[in-house]
């Protein structure tokens, strides 16, 4: 067997040295910066900054608003994350059956993910507007009082069905590709064997797909808390009554439209232990019932 090597020392650090570079600016450098600004506090005119130690992080903690954002985030980004996986799985299993037209079907299954958050948003604002959209007439007709511009139930379940929508696609083609690597033999075997199609799916194919499980828990986790912020920006602006401000737009919120520049940055750093915490846990615990 031929060894394949390479010829210079430093080549191997030369071809990893564009990614580390793009890492180290677009992430490590502002994640400082962050903690940093976390640090301080600024007049309403940017004229004075001043070195406040903990200050941003108590006055943080002992905000109501803040608390009510993070109890939004776990209970919206629970849902999404279990609706957007459950429903891309039921999807995949479905069209890795031989069917006539699955070609079509799994493009068409594909497409949403090409749709950028903000306009995901946007097309789900349109059907569901209380005075035009398509399906809120439909609510109205079947007696179902729907503005989700007042009621903030109708707010939240608008942009989770928004969100996970938006997810399904991503989702849908990875479990589409652990199912097809699965080897059709194996599933044969359990058939000859009596196994029928629910016993043959959760004692051979899912536990053969948990690592494509594993890997898609970790990246909808990260995509709930930043990604789904132009949807929430879009549709809700967080409202109504802070009912779908999450703790990524509240970042926004503080920051950029407050000009709370220290505050925001205590609740980037905070948001940031916590996605970090999550997907330790996860690599932890969860991926011991993973089998590769």
């Amino acid at each position: 067997m031929q060894k394949v090597g390479f010829k210079g020392r430093f080549f191997p650090y030369v071809l990893i040295a564009p990614q580390i570079l793009i890492t180290l600016v677009f992430f490590y450098w502002p994640a400082s910066q962050a903690v940093w600004q976390s640090f301080l506090i600024q007049d309403a005119f940017g004229t004075r900054v001043e070195f406040v130690w903990f200050e941003n992080y108590e006055t943080l903690f002992s905000d109501p608003l803040y608390f009510n954002a993070l109890v939004v985030t776990v209970v919206f980004s629970t849902t999404v994350a279990a609706l957007s996986l459950g429903f891309a799985l039921l999807l995949a299993v479905m069209a890795d059956r031989q069917i006539r037209g699955a070609r079509a079907y799994k493009t068409f299954l594909i497409w949403p993910y090409a749709v950028a958050p903000a306009v995901a948003g946007v097309l789900w604002l349109f059907m569901f507007q209380p005075s035009l959209g398509i399906v809120a007439q439909q609510l109205k007709r079947m007696g179902v009082d729907w503005n989700y511009l007042l009621d903030g139930r109708q707010a939240m379940t608008l942009v989770i069905l928004a969100s996970a929508w938006k997810q399904i696609s991503y989702n849908f083609l990875f479990f589409l590709a652990g199912l097809q690597s699965i080897p059709r033999s194996v599933i044969e075997a359990a058939a000859i064997d009596g196994a029928g199609p629910g016993r043959r799916f959760w004692t051979i194919v899912f536990p053969l797909l948990s690592p494509t499980a594993f890997f898609l828990l970790v990246v909808n986790i990260v995509y709930v808390f930043f990604d789904t912020f132009g949807i929430i920006d879009a549709v809700t602006l967080g409202g109504p009554a802070k009912a779908t401000e999450t703790l990524v737009y509240k970042v926004y919120s503080d920051g950029r439209l407050g000009g709370d520049l220290g505050g925001s940055a205590a609740q980037s750093v905070i948001l940031m232990a916590i996605v970090i915490t999550l997907t330790a846990v996860q690599f932890k615990y969860v991926e011991r019932k993973v089998h590769y």
